[in-house]
């Protein structure tokens, strides 16, 4: 598909942004852009054998500040950068080994990090056997409830430069700051005319009438809210050795929040009360999760908004062709069905 976020800088320029580094460029041996990134720019830089620190490097460049984003995404590479440092130690996140949001060697924002070993879950997926999964999912519940363990101050998307807005003295709830962010990706639909299966206003006349649970939500947690399998990384370390995860990335859409917001996207469109590898391994370690009608209204509250997500972006993006409107498509019906859920908890009753 096409995008129209991508930066890539020429080779002074690159090899500029690794001397602020302090990595000599004169000890890169190949960069190759992963092709996979769909908002970000990303390479992997492999440096000479024997060169101190990390001999790989990811490094990972914003859009053009001026490219047309969502309300969330403007700074969220800062976020990305905050998300590794507060799960530094609880999960094997990248080590940021240099960060510039200065605009200054060029005019927007880069990280340059470690490079984890393994390969992301969905490429690896035919490699890895049905037992195997289910050992690799009760890993990653251990995993997820560690990261559950950090707590912050206040809700909302902590390194971005728009959202919910100045915080007061008095931080506002949970119900308040998740119902911000539903109204801004709301507003981002109307600016750049992205196709819903329902009217602006109904989306959100649907998603405020259901939003009593979210008071229930009183502890900001760390909350990735992206770990479909293309971002957990899953490492062999002999060909008949059992595989591991090796990496958690893609932080950039993190935030404190409600840590079922988390069971989203370790799920996407799915039911992830049917994961019983995960759901113990999440237990096991401490996570706690129960399934009751308040539950299951706040997980069809944050699938409504990793949908709208999902749809809206796309417009900016630049995607386009058969597989975006099929891809579309499927999302759409999934939101009306979440929506639908929704509206007959209002009502009382499941739809």
């Amino acid at each position: 598909m096409n995008n129209l976020h991508k930066r890539r800088p020429g080779e002074r320029q690159f090899d500029r942004m690794l001397a602020a580094a302090g990595v000599d460029p004169g000890l890169v041996r190949s960069r190759t852009e992963l092709s996979d990134a769909t908002f970000n720019t990303v390479y992997r830089v492999r440096l000479a054998d024997g060169t101190p620190g990390h001999p790989s490097l990811v490094l990972k460049i914003a859009p053009d500040p001026g490219t047309p984003t969502l309300s969330y995404e403007r700074g969220i590479m800062r976020t990305e950068g905050l998300f590794y440092a507060a799960a530094a130690g609880r999960a094997p996140v990248p080590e940021v080994v240099y960060a510039d949001f200065s605009r200054e060697l060029i005019d927007t924002d880069f990280l340059l990090m470690s490079d984890l070993p393994g390969t992301n879950w969905h490429a690896a997926r035919e490699e890895i056997g049905d037992g195997e999964r289910a050992a690799l999912r009760g890993e990653l519940g251990g995993l997820v409830a560690a990261l559950h363990r950090v707590t912050g101050t206040t809700f909302g998307y902590p390194g971005a430069t728009s959202g919910p807005g100045p915080l007061p003295s008095s931080p506002p709830g949970w119900r308040s700051v998740f119902l911000a962010m539903v109204d801004a990706v709301l507003a981002d639909a109307d600016t750049f005319g992205a196709r819903l299966p329902e009217p602006v206003t109904r989306v959100r006349e649907t998603v405020r009438a259901a939003a009593d649970p979210l008071d229930a939500v009183t502890t900001p947690v760390l909350v990735h809210f992206d770990l479909w399998d293309g971002n957990v990384l899953v490492d062999r370390p002999a060909p008949a050795g059992a595989p591991r995860i090796s990496g958690l990335v893609d932080g950039e859409r993190a935030f404190w929040g409600d840590p079922l917001a988390e069971l989203v996207s370790l799920a996407l469109f799915d039911d992830i009360e049917r994961d019983e590898a995960f759901l113990g391994g999440y237990r096991s370690a401490g996570g706690r999760v129960g399934f009751d009608e308040d539950t299951r209204q706040r997980l069809a509250l944050y699938r409504c908004y990793l949908y709208l997500i999902m749809l809206v972006e796309a417009v900016p993006r630049g995607f386009s062709g058969p597989e975006q409107e099929a891809r579309d498509r499927y999302v759409a019906r999934h939101l009306r069905a979440e929506l639908a859920t929704l509206s007959g908890a209002r009502a009382g009753g499941r739809p």
